[in-house]
Parts: C-alpha cells; structure tokens; sequence
C-alpha cells in the first residue's frame, strides 16, 4: 500500500462520512471483490448496530501493509489520479476503513497465502493499530464493526424505532441481491441473529444468477439481449422484459428491481432509467402502468477513460463523456425490442391513420420531390411508398389488412395531362393536391371514408304512416296486461327467476372467481380480459360441457314459462280485461273464509300414545360398583407409569392423556424434538470439507502429550501409499473431523494435521477436538453421543427443532400412541423434557377415587 500523492488526494478526497449501516457493508463488500474474493459472508447482529462481520476467501492483507490498512489515503489500488482512466477496482481512494474506524470498533483478521497463521488486528479510531494476536481463520480477511455509531447518539437513535431497523435490514439484502446479480461466480450468504437471511451459491452466467435472486417465474418473462458498437466502443448485454408480457409479472411498483450497472458497477442513471420506462410503458393501455417500473437487468461497458467515477462517496452516480452516444445506443436497443412507439399517440390514431392514406414520406423523400418539381424530373418513389406501407403494417402487427398498395393504384388512374403516363411515377403536384390516386369505378380522386346519413321522412310520409293505424284497434296498457312473450325477469308464482344462461355466461360465472384468487387486485376490465382469454382458449371437450349445462338452464326455463303461461290463461276474463273511462274498478276478492280457518279455535285431537318398548331389569349394586372402580385405582397406582390416552383437545391440538390417578397434557411436539434430537447425536456424521492450509496439531495446540497420545490411540484406516494413515474412529469423524498422522506413532516423528473440517457448525475448531480427547481421557466415553462437543450438541438441537416443525401439528390417535410408545421405550424415566428443559406431561386434574372428594370438587354454577 502507498499513500497518494498530496494533488491526488486534493481531487479524490470526498470527505467519506458512514450514515448508516448499509454503508459500512458496501464499503467493505466492494473492499472484498476487489481482494479477488469468490464468498462472502454477512453477518449482523442487532440489526448491525451491535456486530457487522464481512468475511471473505480474497488474498488478504500483507504483514507489511497491515499498519496503514486503515489509514486515509493508504491504498494499492491507483497510485495517483491518473490511474483512474484504466480503474478495473471498486474502491480507489483509501478511505473505507478509517471511516468505519471514526464511528465503531474495528477488529481485522487477515490471512495471505503465504501466511502460516491468521492475525487479528484491533484499530483505534484513527486506524493505527492497537493490539494484535493470532487467530485460527483461513485464508481471506474478516472486518468486523462493534458498537456502530456508539459516538454519535443523535445518529444511533435514528435506528430506535423497529420500522427503521427492519428497512435498513431490507437495504442490506437489496445490495447483496445486486452484486449477486452481476457477479454470478460469487456466493453471497446473509446472516443476521446467527438467522440465514438470505443467501446466494456460485453459478455459471447471469442468466442463472437471476433465477437464484428473482425466481423462475420472473426470469420466464425476460429476454436476453446483446448490442456492441464500435465507435464509440459501447456494448450493451442485459435481460430485458419480453415484449407483450403480462406488465404485473415483468414490472414492480418500486424501482429496487430494475438493476443498472456501468462497467460492472452499480449505478443510478436518471436518463437512462427514463429512457427504459418510456419504451416499456409505451406498449401497454393501462394507466397503472405508467406508475411502475420494469424488472430488468442492464450492463453498460464502456472504456474506462470515459468514465468518471468520482462523483459521490457511495460511487453510485457517475459520469459519461460520450452520453449522448449512450443514450442513442439504448435506445436502438430498446426500438429493436420493442418498436418505435412514440408515448403521445395512441394505438386508435395510428390504426386510423393507417387505414386513411399511405404514410407520410420522410424528409429524404420530400425533398426529391421538390428536387424533381423544380428540375422538371419525377423521381420513381413507388418503391419507397411501398416499403413505408410494409414497415407500418409490421408495426400494427398486420391487424390492418386493408392497406391500399400504390403500385395497384398508380397503374389503374387514366393518364391525364397532368399525370406522367410512365408506370409508377407520381406527380408532386397531383400528390400534394390529393388527386393522385383515382378510384377506377368512378374516375375521380380517392377518398379514404365516406360518411353515410340517413335520410329525414317527409310530413306526408309521417302522416301517411298515422293513417294506417285503424281507430278501431283496442288499447293495450302495457302496466296491468302482459304479452306473450317473457323477459329476462318473469313473475313466476309471485316469484322473480333468472333467463337462460349460455355456455359462455356460465364459464364466465366460474372463472370470473378464479382470475380473482389469482389476482386480488385486478380491476373489472382486467377481470373481464382475461375471462374472455380463457373462454377463447378453452377446449372443445371442456366447452361442451358448458353448452350441455346451458342446454338444462334453458330447458329448466320453458318448463317454468310454460307453467306460468297456464296460469295467467286460468284467470278470470274479468281480471285480464282493461278498465273503461267512468267504470267503477271492482273490490278485490275477500279473504274472510281463509282468515276464519286461520284463527277460528278448533278441538285437539286426542295423541295416541306410542308402545312401551320391552324392558327387562338388571341386577345392579352400587357398592360392587365402587369396590371395582376401587380395585381398578389400585391397579392404576401399582403401575402409574402407564399411560393411556383419552381424547385430543381439537382446539389445542394436543392429547389428554391418564396417567394413574391423574390426568395429563401431552406435548407432542418436545417428545418429537427429544426423540431427533437423541437420534441425530446417536448416528449422524456431519460432513467434513477439505481445509485450503490443514491445521497443525502439536502437544500446546490439543493440551498437553497425554491429549496426544489419546488422539493417537484411536482407531486408523489402513496407510496410503505417501505413508499417510487417516484416523476412521467415529467419535473423530461424526464430529467432522478428518485428521491424518504421518511419520509414525513416534512422538519424535509423527505429524499430525487437521485436513477436514465440518463448515456447517458455526467457528469450529482444534478447541471442539479437545473437549472430544477430554470425554475419552478423562470420562471413558465409548460412544459418539457421548463425544459430541458443545457446539456441535447446539447445531444438532437446532437441526431437531427445524425438522419437528416439518411435523403435522394434529396427531391422530395412532400417531400419538405410537409418539407415546417411542418415548417409553427410548427415553428414560428422568429424560423425560425436551430439548429446552420443559417436561413432556403438564398435570391437568386429579381424579377422585372417592363421592366425597368428587362432590368437594363440584361446584355448581350461579346464574
């Protein structure tokens, strides 16, 4: 590392000041890809407030450079402003670490591959450091933050309120999602409260970084795009929304998923952002669509030379020297994708002006033809015309087929004086007239619509037509009097029902809540779109069945007209008749006879009594009775470790069970816990991955000779043909550790190293490999369960309660007594809690054995 020069510093310097903790993640992530780092771990604890931990597999610090890794302007990036022009890093300024060092506690451990040991390094805040000491990490640096912003309280209580942390949380993974993205080779993991947040494996393209990151369904919609131009060098590569695609899969309402980047890095571009929406929005009707934001992916190289990076502390705003260039090629990108579709016609003024007249000619076109009408010479523009039709019916998709072709229109007009009579040619004067294309029929200019008026009736005719109706004919009113035929609504026996619904009402009736499940959002037009989709797209098997439904309906419906039309027929001839001017309208009908059934009291009648049923008398003696419940307590006493089940609480979930003299509440879910947990220590191996530098072990590391010559003693493969001979004892190798002995078991020549370790287990090490040397040498253990280390006891029990959660939560009643079964005969009379030390039985009630303890134990209610 080298300090820049006092010049470069002056225009480099941007004052880096951390605001939060997304900041301090950037900084050190982009710090690791730098390294050359192929995985990174986050780690936060306390939303990153009290630990952020960023460990990398990159080449580390130097011993040399490890005093001025945190000083300002100490890098070995650039080595003065110049450098900038051929920038291929991230960082470039220096200033990362000792910004991090003014508002929290820095711990640094690093490792360089010539390196034999790991070394912690502790920093003051002016990033000079401290102390430093040894560690047991491999190779790669790990930078970890304590206390952010323990310092500067105003800013620390900015990150009280739940909301916040959990926003700044969200952060953190948005910016790991974007290097995921345009680093596919780099595997990216989230941790936060030793909770896997997020994370993210090596895969081979960009392609497969997006279906790790975004998921299948949004990838389906995007396509693949590569555009390069040489002069200026600019090449676009990216993945960009389908054209026509479904807008809520390919678009999100917020811009955190649209991933922009120049040269690799992520940026902020407003123009092109712009430029993006406009070309996306532009192919949709919707208004809601003008307010999202497309999901895409867009990589910008160009040379480094003509890109300035020094614009913002967070690098993420640059600057373009060939912009405009840029732009265009974007937008030539976005025009082949998606057609030139300018955002303030609509799609109805362009289908109207395609049907109306050929195009408009472009400007080359319009100024040969004042070239020609001044030179006397026609230039032949029938071909131009017609490629100018082609390329508009392409961009309307064909949905016009109407389109007159000019050389049909051209080789049909009479020749006149002032048309040229060569094939093809159009006079300027004639075109600009709009006289040049004459309809064959009837000879004169073409019109693109005639607009048909319907003609107004004389009076006589009016007339003539009141004339016609006879005086004679009665008058209908339309209010009292029905006709023949039926509406949609018919009174039917005082009743309103439905018309007949056809095959397409019914499939609509149907899907109509489907497209809703789907989409809770949709509007009605949105709604009513797709239902129509899927009733086009329907089959003809499955539309049968709706014809056949609505073939029922309408049967169903005569059957009810037709028994209405009779009823109406049966009425009195009074009651249809209308009413004539002066008569008196008729009282209705009285109901007295109905009501004098209803109310009049009559006589009731005698209920015949049913058959008494055949009895037969049992002999029954209550004291036999409690003299056998008696003995039948005793039984239970003699043997209280029984235990039966009675019923399952259904709005508990959980089993009563009788345990003696007592009733019980079974917990399910910890006898399950304990029975995993038990059986993982028994029998399961943890994987061990192979170690970059093994780790020595000597007498100081393992604890003394005696720890040594135990290690030695256990059980060994056959030797290889180095001479080599790999320990096979389980109580090593469940653990997930792969030790080898080399030299012999003379303790002058022996050698041993640690060539495998388990990764899943959380900062295990040869301190694990004591304790397991400590259960043999000093407590005889013979068992693998009886070897296992704390930490890995701690992963094992997380691993139990991860996979009883995967358990259904209501036992039936064989489950519960086969849990029951399993519990009496592999745990033990006092193992009998759960992993997190509550028992598996919490006492309910107690029964009682005699009358007067169950008569204390009664309590009638008080209303």
């Amino acid at each position: 590392m080298k300090l820049l020069p006092p010049d470069s510093v002056r225009l480099l310097s941007s004052s880096q000041v951390i605001t939060s903790v997304v900041n301090v993640v950037k900084e050190l992530l982009e710090n690791s890809l730098d390294a050359g780092a192929s995985s990174i771990d986050v780690k936060l604890e306390n939303f990153g407030l009290d630990r952020i931990e960023v460990r990398d597999n990159g080449h580390g610090v130097k011993a040399a450079d490890a005093s001025v890794m945190a000083v300002r302007h100490f890098t070995s990036k650039i080595c003065s402003h110049e450098d900038l022009e051929h920038l291929e890093t991230y960082g470039f300024r220096g200033e990362a670490l000792g910004s991090i060092c003014a508002v929290a506690e820095l711990i640094v451990t690093t490792k360089t591959e010539e390196d034999d040991i790991s070394t912690q390094y502790t920093l003051d805040p002016t990033g000079k450091i401290v102390s430093q000491k040894p560690s047991h990490l491999g190779q790669g640096t790990s930078v970890t933050a304590l206390k952010l912003f323990k310092n500067l309280p105003v800013r620390r209580q900015y990150y009280t309120s739940t909301k916040k942390c959990k926003e700044e949380l969200k952060k953190v993974q948005d910016l790991l999602i974007t290097y995921a993205i345009i680093k596919p080779e780099l595997r990216l993991s989230l941790v936060h409260n030793k909770v896997v947040v997020w994370q993210k494996t090596k895969v081979a393209d960009n392609r497969s970084a997006l279906l790790a990151t975004l998921g299948p369904s949004v990838v389906a919609n995007l396509l693949q795009c590569h555009q390069q131009q040489e002069e200026p060098e600019i090449v676009l590569d990216g993945f960009l929304p389908k054209p026509g695609a479904d807008y809520s899969s390919t678009s999100s309402s917020a811009p955190d998923k649209t991933f922009l980047y120049v040269n690799n890095r992520p940026v902020q571009l407003k123009e092109i952002m712009k430029l993006l929406r406009q070309h996306y929005c532009a192919q949709y009707l919707e208004d809601a669509v003008r307010n999202r934001y497309p999901i895409l992916m867009l990589n910008i190289t160009v040379s480094p030379s003509s890109l300035d990076v020094n614009l913002t502390p967070d690098k993420s705003q640059v600057l373009l020297h060939d912009k405009e260039a840029v732009l265009t090629a974007v937008e030539a990108l976005l025009v082949s994708l998606y057609g030139f579709r300018p955002s303030s016609d609509s799609s109805a003024e362009k289908q109207l002006s395609h049907v109306k007249a050929v195009p408009s000619l472009s400007p080359l076109q319009t100024d040969a033809l004042e070239e020609g009408k001044e030179g006397g010479v026609v230039h032949d523009l029938s071909l131009n015309v017609e490629e100018n039709i082609l390329d508009d019916e392409h961009e309307h998709g064909g949905a016009v087929s109407s389109t007159v072709n000019a050389h049909t229109l051209i080789d049909r007009q009479p020749s006149n004086g002032t048309a040229d009579a060569s094939k093809g040619q159009i006079p300027a004067e004639d075109w600009s007239r709009g006289t040049a294309l004459i309809d064959p029929s009837s000879g004169e200019a073409l019109q693109p619509i005639t607009i048909h008026q319907p003609s107004k009736p004389n009076q006589s005719d009016l007339a003539q037509v009141k004339g016609q109706s006879s005086p004679n004919k009665k008058m209908v009113n339309a209010i009292t009097e029905k006709g023949a035929a039926l509406t949609a609504y018919d009174m039917i026996s005082n009743r309103t029902i439905r018309g007949p619904l056809s095959a397409a009402a019914l499939f609509k009736k149907e899907a109509r809540a489907e497209v809703l499940r789907e989409k809770p959002t949709a509007s009605l037009q949105e709604i009513s779109i797709a239902v129509h989709e899927r009733w086009k797209n329907l089959r003809e098997e499955d539309r049968k069945k709706y014809e056949e439904q609505a073939k029922k309906h309408l049967e169903h419906h005569g059957q009810k007209t037709k028994q209405a039309s009779e009823d109406r027929c049966k009425e009195p001839a009074a009651n249809t008749k209308a009413q004539m001017p002066g008569q008196k309208r008729k009282a209705p009908l009285s109901n007295q006879q109905l009501l004098d059934e209803l109310f009049t009291v009559q006589p009731q009648k005698k209920l015949k009594m049913p058959d008494c049923k055949p009895t037969q008398p049992l002999p029954c003696s209550v004291a036999a009775l409690r003299l056998q419940l008696q003995r039948l307590s005793s039984r239970s006493h003699a043997t209280p470790r029984d235990l039966q089940l009675v019923n399952r609480l259904a709005s508990q979930n959980a089993w009563v069970i009788l345990c003696g003299q007592k009733l019980m509440l079974l917990n399910a879910f910890g006898v399950n816990e304990a029975l995993l947990f038990k059986r993982l220590l028994e029998d399961n191996i943890l994987p061990a991955t192979s170690l970059q530098n093994p780790v020595q072990l000597t007498d100081g590391n393992l604890g003394g000779a005696q720890y040594t010559e135990t290690l030695c003693g256990m059980e060994k493969h056959k030797p290889e043909l180095d001479g080599g001979v790999f320990f096979s004892d389980l109580r090593l190798v469940a653990n997930g550790f792969k030790i080898k002995l080399t030299g012999g078991l003379m303790s002058a020549e022996r050698h041993l190293e640690v060539t495998a370790m388990a990764n899943c287990v959380s900062f295990l090490g040869v301190e694990d490999l004591r304790e397991i040397l400590t259960a043999i040498l000093h407590r005889n253990a013979s068992t693998v369960k009886e070897c296992r280390p704390l930490k890995v006891r701690s992963y094992l029990q997380s691993e139990a309660v991860r996979l009883a959660r995967q358990l259904p939560t209501s036992l039936s009643r064989e489950d519960a007594e086969e849990t029951l079964q399993r519990m009496k005969l592999q745990l033990s009379e006092d193992n009998r809690a759960c992993i997190h030390g509550r028992p598996f039985l919490h006492h309910l009630s107690d029964i009682p054995s005699t009358d007067d303890e169950a008569m204390r134990l009664f309590r009638p209610l008080k209303f």
